[in-house]
């Protein structure tokens, strides 16, 4: 990879952009939450986000037909990966550090080779379920089940962690529903759909939240705005087509070693934007989290092919 690196970098380089976008999207999603409410920002950022894609999914349609017996699994792939993850991860990243919750979500790929192996039966090494064993470990540590029995986690911030997994969980079960229609369908369509699912579903609890307050509008300052274009045409959009199309001229696993930069993009912002603090529990469910998710996704690659989870 180090030659290829140094003679064609542009794939490589849209997928650095790509996960250094979807690392700072912790920190913004929590900055633009302070002024949203959380339903109303996910159906403004998806309502927006289906706006920009309609063309490409229009031309898309145009050589892929869907066919109407595949609508209802695109529907539910939609309610999974859309509407109870962002759902999930909107409420978590209100109440917990984007700190937590940028490490915690490196289960998603332990957590689908481990639902692929039990669910679709794929094929899993030993040293795969021990980086497991060792990844979740660390989100245990992080998540703040042993400062549960010392007192030394608010609950707040425990709801916060376990609505992340939450989150990242409702993903990969969304990923798996997928992975036989993805032979069918490219992941624009997919995309688009589940955007489409997105706006729909969140429309009425948004209307609730306006109804309930009605003048959260006119509080929303430009920073507040500008997270709100950021995480639609940034986080939804360039980032996404950054990282596909650096995928397609390297590989999946070349592709996801990058993954671990968001982390280290999460972290380090929230400790210099939002003055968050790296606790002791936090570096050392990190390091576990870190090595269990290599050892367990090590020679496996199907079950990258869609998890970007809130990212998208």
């Amino acid at each position: 990879m180090s030659s290829q690196l140094l003679t064609k970098p542009w794939p490589y380089l849209a997928l650095i952009i790509a996960h250094l976008i979807w690392g700072a999207n912790f920190v913004v999603a929590k900055i633009t939450l302070q002024e949203f409410p959380p339903m109303s920002l996910a159906f403004l950022r998806f309502a927006l986000a289906s706006l920009l894609l309609a063309p490409f999914f229009i031309a898309e349609t145009k050589k892929i037909k869907i066919d109407k017996k595949d609508l209802p699994k695109l529907l539910i792939i939609g309610i999974l990966i859309i509407t109870l993850n962002i759902a999930f991860f909107f409420e978590g990243i209100k109440r917990t550090t984007a700190i937590n919750a940028s490490m915690l979500t490196l289960s998603i790929p332990m957590l689908s080779v481990l639902l692929g192996w039990w669910i679709l039966k794929e094929k899993v090494f030993i040293f795969n379920l021990l980086g497991i064993a060792v990844g979740l470990l660390g989100a245990l540590i992080i998540v703040g089940i042993p400062q549960l029995f010392t007192g030394g986690i608010s609950s707040q911030i425990m709801t916060g962690n376990i609505l992340i997994i939450l989150a990242s969980f409702s993903w990969v079960i969304g990923a798996i529903v997928s992975k036989k229609i993805l032979k069918d369908y490219s992941f624009l369509i997919i995309t688009a759909i589940a955007f489409l699912v997105g706006t729909v579903t969140f429309a009425i609890p948004a209307g609730i939240e306006y109804f309930q307050n009605p003048d959260w509008i006119s509080e929303v300052t430009i920073l507040g705005l500008l997270g709100l274009t950021f995480m639609t045409l940034l986080s939804s959009i360039s980032a996404y087509f950054l990282f596909e199309w650096g995928l397609s001229k390297t590989s999946v696993t070349t592709a996801d070693l990058f993954q671990y930069i968001e982390p280290f993009v999460a972290t380090t912002l929230a400790v210099i934007v939002l003055g968050e603090r790296i606790s002791t529990s936090f570096v050392i469910g990190g390091v576990l989290i870190t090595i269990g998710a290599f050892l367990g996704t090590l020679a496996k690659e199907a079950h990258h092919k869609i998890h970007k989870a809130h990212r998208l």
